[in-house]
Parts: structure tokens; sequence; C-alpha cells
């Protein structure tokens, strides 16, 4: 969900987002791209055949399970939603060739939940002329939300922040002696990195031993035996799925057992199916819970139904992410009133004030005209016989 902001997209461009909002504010209803009389048109840029694939489908699915309940219901003031989802791959070129499409040639009126932060200011580079929102990515970095723009909106704090909020009470409660870290050599490790010093300072500790590994790698053999060898009993991990597996595997195989804490890139339902009884203890950022079926509440239990009938597998912690995207934008559209346009749209989310907490564990949110981050608390969860168990909750944190 983030990982590289990369310098060749330029900063100048980042800050750019600025200006590109306030000309958008000119726009009015028939100037406003992707708002028919019937429909509203979306788009999303998902990984869905490269190394986060199982991460870019579920949140695909929920994302239409979302559109589908709203269409249902009978829309906001007449409209329906209409989705489009371009494959990546998870590759930032093919990201500007999707984005480029759905703004330029689909006309969409905003990009949703679009997967990685190298992949989210790519696209926001091509959306922000054309005044196009980007709503909700699943990018844990800060540039999704600050600096404050009316096109920008997002609902997960940033990995600086998930790590900072968790790792003192972790490392306190695990009586910990030496803090490590293992992290991508990419802009989403180092914000982990940030995060973990940032944290560690708040309780009087230092980050010790720091080693990474290249994208895409395998072997973690080498770095696996420098945190062991530097006698670090608490390693943070700035790392993805499989990252996180062969990290934590080769490490069981040195018969090396520290306290290994992640973002919420790791909690997922796949660290487990991948890596076994070996992956039991690892803690993980979260917010929303894994759905596991045979102990869900009534509600969530309903809905996991109407997941399984619409796509024939269960769902994940991924699929509830895309769910509760279009519920935000629903929320959104139905204040904005029946003249929809960009301006419209944006007082309306400005306006939803306090959001509840929802049936998956969400906390509560709250947008204004100068917040546009959904929440920026965090929970901690652990894997404990091959499922994820809150073990910090939001009050509990620090």
């Amino acid at each position: 969900m983030h990982i590289d902001r990369i310098a060749r997209f330029g900063a100048a461009a980042v800050l750019g987002l600025a200006g590109a909002a306030a000309s958008a504010q000119t726009q009015t209803q028939t100037q406003t791209q992707g708002i028919g009389k019937d429909e509203i048109v979306l788009g999303s840029v998902l990984d869905l055949s490269g190394p986060v694939a199982g991460y870019g489908k579920d949140v695909r699915n929920g994302l239409l399970m979302g559109v589908a309940e709203f269409n249902a219901q009978g829309g906001a003031h007449g409209r329906k939603l209409r989705l489009l989802v371009e494959d990546n791959g998870y590759d930032p070129k093919r990201t500007v060739l999707a984005a480029q499409k759905l703004v330029n040639q689909d006309k969409v009126f905003a990009l949703i939940g679009t997967f990685g932060t190298p992949h989210a200011l790519a696209a926001m580079q091509v959306q922000a002329p054309k005044g196009v929102f980007s709503l909700f990515p699943m990018a844990l970095s800060r540039d999704m939300y600050e600096p404050l723009s009316k096109l920008k909106y997002a609902m997960l704090p940033s990995s600086v922040d998930q790590i900072r909020g968790v790792v003192p009470g972790i490392y306190q409660r695990s009586k910990a002696r030496k803090a490590c870290t293992l992290y991508q050599d990419d802009d989403y490790g180092r914000e982990v990195v940030q995060g973990a010093e940032a944290g560690l300072q708040s309780i009087g500790a230092v980050l010790g031993e720091r080693t990474s590994y290249k994208r895409g790698a395998t072997d973690f053999s080498s770095q696996v035996a420098r945190l062991k060898a530097a006698d670090c009993d608490f390693v943070v991990l700035g790392t993805v799925i499989r990252e996180t597996v062969g990290a934590i595997a080769e490490a069981r195989k040195l018969q090396y057992a520290p306290t290994f804490v992640a973002a919420s890139t790791a909690y997922s339902d796949l660290i487990p199916k991948l890596g076994g009884k070996d992956m039991d203890g690892l803690y993980a950022v979260t917010t929303a819970q894994q759905p596991y079926l045979d102990d869900a509440s009534p509600a969530i239990a309903a809905w996991a139904a109407r997941y399984q009938a619409q796509f024939k597998e269960a769902p994940t912690v991924f699929s509830v992410y895309g769910f509760t995207m279009i519920e935000l934008l629903a929320k959104g559209l139905r204040k904005a009133g029946a003249d929809l346009d960009a301006d419209r749209f944006g007082k309306a989310m400005d306006g939803l004030g306090d959001v509840p907490a929802d049936i998956f564990g969400n906390p509560p949110m709250h947008f204004s005209p100068t917040r546009h981050l959904g929440s920026d608390r965090s929970r901690l969860s652990q894997l404990q016989g091959g499922r994820w168990k809150v073990v910090l909750d939001y009050d509990q944190m620090q």
C-alpha cells in the first residue's frame, strides 16, 4: 500500500496539487467530468497481476461490492456509480498509463483506492490538472492528505504514524533490550524506520542495527544474520507479504526469536497461509480486523455472506477496506445534494464531521475543511495459532 515516493515525479509536481485544486474550484457541474444525469464514473488502479495482486484483487472486490449495494439502494439523488478498474502490475509506469486512460479517455470523477504510494503519487500528477479527486488510496504516506488539497482525502494513517504509535507499548510490554530494523530500501521502508525512531525516542530508547533489502529480494539470510549478531531482541519490519514471510522464516532457521513488529502492510491472512506456524508471534498494526467467519458478529456474518454470494470466496481485511471506501464516498455524495459538481462534493466531504466506528473495527473518523485524513489511530494485533488477535486496542496505545 505505498512504497517509494520517487523523485522522478517531482516535488514541484506534488506541491502543484494545491494550485491545481484551486483552479478546479472554478468548475461548474457541466465542467466536472465523470458526473452525468444518471451516473458517476469512478476509476481505480490496482495490482491484479503483480507481487501484491492478492491485496489488489480483494480491494477491487470490496469496491465492487460497495458499488453494487450503493446502486441497489438507489444511489444518490438519482445517480448510480460505475467503477472502472485498471491493472498496473505494481509498475509505476503502468500506473501513469492507467491513470491517463481513466482520466483522459474514460473521464472519471475520482480515482479511489489506488494501491501503493508511488502509484498514488504518479496518478495524482495526471488527476490534478483535470480536477479529478484522489479518494482513500491504499497508500500509507502523509502525501495522501498533506499538504491540504481540495482533491485529496484519505482514511488510513501513514506508516510513520502507525509505527510511532504502536512501538512504545509493545517494546515495553516485551521487556526488550535492543531495538533494530529490517526494511525495504525505498520510501515505504524509510517511513517505517522514521516511525520506529520517533516511537522509541518517546520512551527514551534508540534504534540500533539497521539493515535493508532491495524491493523484489527473496534471500534475507545476510540481513537476519546481522540482526542476530547484533543481539537485537526487538525488530521492526518495513516489509510486505513475501518479504515478511521470508525474513521470519530465515530467523526461525537460525533459531533466532526476537519480537517482530510490522506496519499494516503485513496484516494479512496471506502471511500465515504462506508461512505457516513459523509466523505465530508476529505483531502488525491494523484498524479493521480480518473477518474470520466462524466467529464473526451477526453483522459481519451477514456482510460476508453477501460478499461470498457475489465473488464465490471469503472476504479479507482488504475486501473490508475497499467496501469502506465506497461507504465513505456514499456519505459525501448523499450530503452533496442533487446539483453535484466538484465544489459541492468537496464541501460535503469537509462537512461530514464525525463518522461513527463501523462493524469491522475501524475507529471513528472525522473530516473537516482542515482535516482530510479520516483517522490517525491504529491498534496492534498478533498472529496466534494462525489467526490475528488484537492485543493493544485503540485506548491502550500511547
